[in-house]
Parts: structure tokens; sequence; C-alpha cells
């Protein structure tokens, strides 16, 4: 009888185990399939992802009242804001006893100096995206982003750019181009960045954060602004398919937004236990190498890059050595009047 007891208190307990279920907010194709299912195996629960395209779109979800996730992945300014509006949990260090395997570089940033918030996930460059045969045949400059912006260059592109649907980050490249910080606060030079926009606005074809890199991969565009994880996949997706066309992606030499992704527990979170136990999960190092290897994506973890794909390891897009990483600007979250203002701007860039 004791045994039977035993037994139907192990099926039970796996039962309740098995029901658990991690919900996780993150962008797109962020995460390989292979690692969601070893963690489920390992923790006998299962994860529900949610995606978002763009950091506001994540802020603007969590303000209408989204509820419930356990594990977010937001940029380093979203995290910034998330701590500001106290919507995150402390994270218990004494259950992340692989946080040493992060590179140290990645660690103690402005945002969160303690990393009492946040671990760094992975991270990527917002660069430029193009049709290597398209372009060269044009006469377009892929190292600069004057192509994006300069009317001389877009007539010879007109219908056939994309830029991200995302105030920060396109207000941050128009910024970089003339010569400002990606973080200015100057209303002056924010209206001399709209203006940029404004003028190079009827070139384009659409402000895209979600499909871009099919678009560009299956040649109904010919240049994107866009990140360098969705680049990677374009450029395998356009080689798979045997176009006749290589997707190339460059660094703008003017400098570009380098966007630290990172991992927090919401303050909503039904299984604080089960998000720390992911999170030392993805710290171990073979999740993120797979991610990198997948999509390119920048990665954070020391123990990892043993794992990671020399070829994918060696391309300085997606591996910024010391000299490219000073270029390179992360995107602050702004004071609430500057908020108000690129709020303002962003709207006459869109109705316009």
């Amino acid at each position: 009888m004791r045994r039977i007891l035993v037994l139907v208190l192990v099926l039970c307990s796996a039962h309740l185990r098995a029901d658990e279920v991690l919900r996780i907010f993150n962008w797109n194709n962020y995460i390989t399939e292979e690692s969601v299912r070893e963690f489920e195996a390992r923790c006998g629960c299962r994860v529900a992802q949610d995606y978002f395209s763009d950091n506001e779109e994540m802020l603007a979800k969590l303000a209408a009242g989204a509820t419930g996730y356990d594990v977010i992945v937001p940029t380093s300014n979203a995290v910034e804001t998330l701590i500001r509006s106290d919507q995150l949990q402390r994270l218990d260090k004494s259950k992340l006893p692989r946080l040493a395997n992060t590179k140290p570089e990645f660690l103690r940033q402005d945002f969160d100096p303690d990393n009492r918030y946040s671990v760094p996930y992975a991270y990527s460059v917002t660069l430029l995206g193009y049709n290597v045969e398209k372009l060269r045949e044009l006469g377009v400059a892929t190292d600069t982003w004057a192509a994006l912006f300069d009317p001389r260059q877009l007539v010879k592109l007109k219908g056939r750019v994309t830029v991200l649907d995302s105030q920060r980050e396109l207000f941050g490249a128009a910024l970089i181009y003339l010569g400002y910080p990606v973080n200015e606060t100057d209303a002056t030079r924010l209206r001399q960045a709209r203006d940029l926009i404004l003028r190079a606005k009827p070139y384009w074809a659409a402000f895209n954060a979600g499909s871009y890199a099919k678009e560009l991969a299956v040649g109904n565009i010919w240049l994107a602004q866009g990140y360098s994880i969705d680049m990677q996949l374009a450029r395998q997706d356009a080689a798979r398919a045997g176009r006749r066309f290589r997707i190339g992606f460059s660094t703008p030499k003017e400098g570009a937004v380098f966007a630290l992704d990172n991992l927090v527990i919401h303050k909503s979170a039904r299984q604080v236990g089960l998000a720390h136990r992911f999170i030392d999960f993805w710290l171990e190092g073979r999740a993120p190498a797979s991610i990198t290897n997948a999509i390119g994506a920048g990665n954070v973890n020391r123990v990892a890059m043993q794992w990671v794909d020399p070829a994918v390891a060696a391309n300085r897009d997606l591996f910024p050595d010391e000299r490219a990483l000073k270029q390179l600007q992360q995107v602050r979250d702004y004071d609430r009047h500057t908020r108000r203002l690129l709020n303002r701007l962003w709207v006459e860039v869109k109705v316009r």
C-alpha cells in the first residue's frame, strides 16, 4: 500500500511540474527550438513565448496592463525604463552560479551598474543590409548612412528601401549621420534629424521592423536598416533558396547603434524560481552558442565561444573588434521631457 501511495505522489508531482509554464516575452526567432526543448526536458515544464519587434512595442504592452511574464528580453534602454518604473524584480544571485561565464565587458553597464535586475543575453548592431549585385550595379556605397538618407543616392533605390519602425533606431541613425550622439537631447538637433528623415521618407517603401529580412532575402527590397541578426538570416535564406543575388551587410563608417539585450524578471512573474533556472541555463553557454550559430547573435558568454562556428565568430559586423566597438553607441533612456519631444517628432515623421 505504501508503494502505491509513493507512486501516486511521484506521478502527481511530475504532473504538477509538467503543468508549470515559463512565460517569456522575447524578440522573434531569438532562441532556438533545440534550446527550448532542452530546458523544458530539464525542468519538466513548458515554455510559452510571446514576441515583440521593438522595445517601444514591448513597453507599450506592459504599460497597457499585460502581466504574468516571467522572463523578458529588453534592450539596455528599455531595462533602464523598466527599472525606473519599478517593474522588475531583483535577481537572486545565489540562484545564478554561472553568472561568471559572462564576458566582463558586458557586465556592470550604466543602466544597471550592479546587475541587480538584468543579465546580458546577446547583442546586435543596427546596420545596413543590401542586395550586393543590385547596389553594385547602381553604384550606391554600402558603408555609409548616406545610402539611407541622401536623396542623391536614394533616387536610384526609390521604393526598394525599408527603415526600422522604431523611433529610437531611426532617429539614432539620423543623428549619427549628422555627426551627433545617438542620445542627443538638444531640441534643435532632434528637429534636424526629423527633417533629414522627412527628406528621405518619399524614397522609402515602408517602416518595417518585422518582415524586412524576408523582403530582402526574396529581392523585394534592395536596402534595409535593420539588426545584424536579421541580416545574417536574410543572407542565409537567400543562399538556401538559390537566389541569383547575395545579401551583404555592413556597419556604416559614421558609426551605429549597439544593442545589448538582457534577461530580466518582471514583477508580475508567477514562476520566479523557474525564471532563475532559465537564466542560469542560458548562462551555461550552449544555448547562446546555438543562437549565435543560427542567426549571428552577438555572444556575451565567454564559455559559449568554444561552440561558436569560427566563420561566424570571424565576421566583424557580427563580432566587432575593439576599434569598431568604439564607433558603436548604446541607446539610453531619455528623460520625460525629451521623450515627449521625440514622440511628437515621431508622429510628424509618420503622418507627413
